[in-house]
């Protein structure tokens, strides 16, 4: 069972990302403030529960949460800054969202950049751990998938509808096939090497 806290004297805010490892779209973030007797039984890291209990908690989070936002940092601006810098700057905007500003953010992974003068912990595999972690990585999962199925009108051969801009075989062998478009990240590997000709 997930910790709904991490201390009980200040309020906290949850913050995690989605899409940091794709070839395309943005990296989105979510952080979100869950009240003290928040409980659902499906809750977990969002890489572990089900599409469809994915959406249910984004309907049972946001309309139980005393607060919650998610922001996105896109493609170009990861390009520009790094997909790491991007990653934080996404939960800073998030952070910003909130209509309580929290004492104390609760950070999954091992880096994060300090968010103007609030104390931060990070938390490595903090979304199985702490409720308000994995809602917020539930938050930005379902919020990134809408937008890349959404997307996927517009680049079906992509085939995003499914692989939401990961590095699928069959997005690589779209990409191979039909080239990058201006939703791809640049700066990511997104063919491999092309292997030198040998020469005759």
């Amino acid at each position: 069972m997930l910790n709904v806290f991490y201390q009980d004297e200040v309020i906290e805010a949850g913050c995690d990302e989605a899409g940091r490892g794709c070839l395309a779209g943005p990296v989105f973030a979510g952080a979100v403030i869950l009240p003290r007797d928040f409980y659902h039984p499906l809750l977990n890291d969002s890489k572990q529960v089900t599409e469809e209990d994915r959406y249910e908690l984004r309907s049972f989070i946001e309309a139980t949460a005393i607060c919650y936002a998610v922001a996105m940092v896109d493609q170009e601006e990861i390009d520009r800054i790094n997909i790491l810098n991007a990653s934080f700057k996404a939960m800073h905007l998030a952070v910003e969202k909130l209509t309580q500003q929290p004492a104390l953010l609760l950070i999954d992974g091992n880096r994060f950049k300090p968010y103007k003068q609030v104390r931060h912990e990070c938390i490595i595999k903090g979304d199985s751990l702490y409720a308000s972690i994995a809602a917020a990585s539930i938050l930005a999962k379902t919020y990134r998938d809408d937008y890349m199925i959404q997307l996927h009108q517009q680049y079906p051969y992509y085939k995003w509808n499914t692989n939401k801009g990961y590095g699928t075989a069959e997005h690589r062998k779209a990409i191979a096939e039909f080239g990058m478009c201006d939703h791809h990240r640049k700066s990511f590997q997104c063919l491999p090497p092309q292997l030198s000709l040998e020469l005759k």
